[in-house]
């Protein structure tokens, strides 16, 4: 008997069940959509209540159900005390907190549009999400109201405090809503294809973009990690009948499910791949207040960790402590990854290190709500180079510079369309026109896909830095060093770097004796901390140019690169 390859796999396995797929046409899209996935987040949510842990913070412990019944408390809020209405935005500013997580519950059960807001933003950046996205309220921490008071024009915005000591004229603290008498969540009308969330990505120009996805699109994603894991099983089991081997009865882990959660939840890698698979897996999560590898292995020990996703950076961080440490870390069954590709050596140590952890990684997006493709185990020590191959629920096509689609064998600019893709980009036709060709969206990223199916990302078209999983605009740092009134020309790119992937490094033309000093503190009222560049090259003449009158990026980066790594 043949073995089953993945193709028929995924046949098999969505044909009928909970994991059924049919073909569907989602805004004039021909997508394939799970028949008998929960129609609305809130259903999500509610479904999944139970008295197991879910979401533990330092020395506090909640329960889904403890979470579902605060989330109640603040929808009934929302609904009653804000106004709040279906379609309405609310920003969501904080570290992971478990208000977080109460917060989403909440806005996206009501029918509201969850604006997940980079915790790292300066002042600017937030007042520029705030006006762009039209929020109508806002749950934010103390270091989060402290920029959001340096803020204008924000009108009649309604401030929802957390953990705060300084609560301003008019807000209302969250406490005083979580301790008000039970309630149940106010009942909203919301289809699959309702808006559910806004996340801001960094372009490859200016602003960053609000990325719009419904609740289908999120659930879908979901949907998605769950049928990989099926059909990695389903194979498993074809195979060992196929050799007339014995199909062991899978035995119940000898501590229940638990990730430790060290990325920001203002990411898709937070938010989905963390948080909102859990609600199903009834997965424990384990926040961090910030990352601290040394304080991720005391929690791995303590908490009987099994699972950890992080970009390269941090599990390159937890690999160095792995080695010097005495904590137990048998628990660990996957380190997953994401943000930019490993390097093959760290692949490898992965697997030496975390002897019971499978090591993996894959290649999502915002816009895809997280997925994309994956790779894990044996597979991608075999292939350390590959993002691995397409999800059952998208379809990934390579365009040549003709402007042709290929299914693999060329390089190209990687197109991709499905149920998990985002609608559009909040309030940014121009954009929306750029990005979309006949429904397949244009990552940006350059790619070829080899006859097995597996993907290989090989180059950026889009001028973005990837900072220890951070995208940073080189469009947006350009135009905040060139508003210096010594600055004449700027240019921004990546510099290669072991830790973090790539580092933000700046060629310009200035006159006087600007500093780094200088330019560094003048930027930091600007823009976040990550986005400041790390490395300055001054010129005191002007940028070289190519035949089109552009400045020539590439062969400054080129220099830049020689330079400080040597390459």
């Amino acid at each position: 008997m043949a073995v089953l390859t993945r193709a028929e796999a995924i046949a098999e396995v969505t044909a009928t069940g909970t994991y059924e797929l049919v073909e569907r046409d989602i805004r004039g899209v021909p997508c394939r959509v799970f028949v008998n996935a929960p129609q609305n987040l809130h259903a999500l949510f509610n479904s999944n209540r139970s008295d197991n842990e879910f979401y533990i913070y330092e020395n506090e412990r909640y329960t889904f159900e403890d979470m579902y019944q605060r989330g109640a408390k603040l929808g009934r809020f929302l609904v009653d005390g804000l106004g709040i209405e279906k379609g309405d935005r609310v920003a969501i500013s904080l570290r992971n907190y478990p208000e977080w997580v109460i917060a989403f519950e909440a806005v996206t059960s009501i029918g509201g549009i969850a604006m997940c807001m980079n915790a790292l933003w300066e002042a600017d950046e937030l007042e520029y999400g705030l006006l762009h996205g039209g929020a109508k309220a806002i749950v934010a921490d103390q270091e989060r109201l402290d920029r959001v008071a340096q803020c204008n024009n924000l009108g009649e915005l309604k401030v929802i405090t957390v953990r705060s000591n300084n609560v301003p004229e008019g807000s209302t603290p969250i406490a005083d809503i979580l301790s008000s008498e039970e309630t149940d969540m106010p009942n909203v009308d919301v289809s699959p294809d309702d808006d559910a969330t806004i996340l801001y990505t960094s372009g490859s120009t200016g602003h960053p973009k609000g990325v719009v996805s419904s609740h289908r699109n999120v659930i879908s994603a979901l949907f998605s990690w769950e049928l990989d894991g099926a059909v990695g099983m389903h194979m498993l089991r074809k195979r060992l009948e196929s050799e007339g081997k014995e199909v062991p009865t899978a035995e119940p882990p000898p501590y229940p499910p638990a990730m430790l959660l060290g990325v920001p939840l203002f990411h898709v890698a937070g938010s989905h791949a963390v948080m909102l698979q859990s609600f199903r897996s009834q997965r424990k999560i384990v926040a961090m207040y910030k990352w601290n590898a040394e304080k991720g292995a005391e929690l791995i020990e303590q908490e009987r960790i099994s699972a950890f996703t992080a970009p390269a950076a941090m599990t390159g961080d937890m690999i160095e402590v792995a080695k010097k440490t005495d904590r137990d870390l048998s628990s660990l069954r996957s380190v997953g990854g994401g943000g930019a590709p490993r390097a093959p050596e760290q692949v490898k140590n992965l697997a030496k290190t975390f002897g019971s952890g499978s090591p993996g990684t894959g290649w999502g997006m915002t816009e895809t709500n997280a997925i994309g493709t994956g790779i894990g185990g044996e597979d991608y020590l075999n292939h350390p180079e590959s993002s691995g191959k397409c999800s059952p629920v998208l379809d990934m096509r390579i365009m040549d510079d003709e402007g042709n689609l290929h299914e693999s064998g060329v390089r190209g600019e990687l197109l991709i369309r499905g149920s998990s893709m985002f609608r559009e980009y909040w309030d940014r036709p121009d954009a929306n026109d750029e990005s979309f060709i006949d429904g397949w969206f244009r990552t940006g990223d350059v790619a070829t896909i080899d006859e097995e199916g597996y993907l290989y990302i090989v180059d950026r078209i889009k001028q973005l830095v990837i900072r220890g999983g951070e995208n940073i605009s080189c469009g947006e740092v350009e135009a905040a060093i060139l508003e210096h009134p010594d600055v004449m020309e700027a240019s921004v790119y990546g510099v290669p770097d072991e830790r973090m992937g790539e580092e933000v490094g700046v060629s310009l033309f200035a006159k006087g004796d600007l500093s780094e000093d200088e330019l560094s503190g003048f930027l930091v009222s600007r823009l976040a901390k990550f986005k400041i560049p790390k490395y300055y090259r001054f010129s005191s003449d002007a940028l070289p140019r190519i035949a089109s009158g552009k400045i020539n990026k590439r062969s400054l980066r080129e220099e830049a690169v020689k330079e400080i790594v040597g390459e």
